[in-house]
């Protein structure tokens, strides 16, 4: 067994009651594998425990709760985030709670913003990168980042299919679909203003940020664009680089060349997306870091430090163990 030092912010979870609102389909259809992965408290502890993953903060994945009525949307959502709670109060050393929102439903999502902050206590929340066809930067979102903003939320966002979505034979979402649509995102965010109106939320985005350290050049080429000035101060670059990314499935040569010449390690976190990437991406994960040209500080930020400095509320335990 692996020492437990790892801090995992892309850990996913399937409550039974949520798989069956959904259905079976919608989830496996977005998959490499193609169906709804096997998923417990205990065997996600027991993965944990092989490799080295002390804590994990847990999130609802794409396809969300998408095509039902405002009703079903905050019903099904709220048993989601009251079986999340309840694995966080079950396992307090092993699982924290990034609760999710109704979106697209405004009214409902600031009710249950209230809710999870203040009856559950929650670590942050997890947003999709798109709801139908608005990308989290619609103006019609405007309040919800607002008091977001105004609690200094932690923010969570995964990717969806997204309203660009392509169909190609032999290709699930999550192999190109996941990445561009989380590119749109944070660059909508930007473009709308959220990011500058909204310095206090504290945004994770999914697997290194999808295309965006790729492009950062090539969105930075916006700012020549006078009607873009007053909203892309104080510089897209400048932007990108306050905002976080996870590892998940980018634990590689390949996308860490661009991550890393984007932002600091600082701004790096550990992130496995266990169960719907299975245990092997996991163990990929950790050794794809390991065999990075990182430091043993640089490694141990990632992988730890930098989530206890993200989450300030963090129990003591955590905070005061050996990096």
């Amino acid at each position: 067994m692996a020492d437990p030092h790892r801090i995992d912010v892309h850990h996913h979870i399937l409550p039974p009651r949520y798989v069956t609102a959904v259905g079976e389909d919608a989830i496996g259809r977005l998959l490499v594998s193609g169906k709804v992965p096997s998923w417990t408290p205990e065997i996600a502890i027991e993965v944990m425990d092989r490799h080295g993953i002390e804590k994990a903060y847990t999130s609802m994945s794409a396809p969300g709760v998408s095509g039902f009525t405002e009703a079903d949307t905050t019903r099904i959502v709220r048993s989601f985030n009251d079986d999340g709670a309840r694995l966080r109060r079950d396992y307090p050393r092993r699982f924290g709670t990034f609760s999710y929102l109704p979106l697209p439903y405004v009214a409902a999502v600031l009710a249950e913003i209230a809710h999870v902050f203040e009856e559950m206590e929650t670590d942050g929340v997890c947003l999709l990168t798109s709801y139908g066809r608005h990308l989290l930067g619609d103006n019609r979102f405007a309040p919800i980042f607002d008091e977001l903003n105004r609690r200094k939320a932690v923010v969570f966002v995964h990717p969806d299919v997204g309203p660009c979505g392509c169909q190609i034979s032999g290709v699930p979402a999550a192999t190109i679909d996941f990445p561009f649509d989380t590119t749109r995102a944070i660059l909508s965010l930007m473009m709308s203003g959220t990011f500058r109106r909204c310095p206090d939320i504290r945004f994770i985005f999914s697997h290194a940020g999808g295309t965006v350290p790729f492009l950062a050049e090539r969105l930075a080429r916006l700012e020549r664009i006078p009607t873009n000035r007053d909203v892309l101060n104080p510089g897209v670059l400048a932007t990108l680089k306050n905002l976080y990314f996870d590892t998940a499935l980018s634990a590689n040569r390949y996308a860490f060349a661009s991550l890393t010449e984007l932002v600091e390690i600082d701004h790096i976190l550990f992130g496995s997306d266990y169960p719907f990437a299975p245990e092997d991406t996991t163990a990929a994960s950790v050794e794809g870091l390991a065999g990075l040209p990182l430091t043993r500080d640089q490694l141990a930020a990632i992988e730890r430090r930098n989530a206890l400095s993200l989450f300030r509320c963090e129990e003591t335990h955590l905070a005061t163990r050996l990096a």
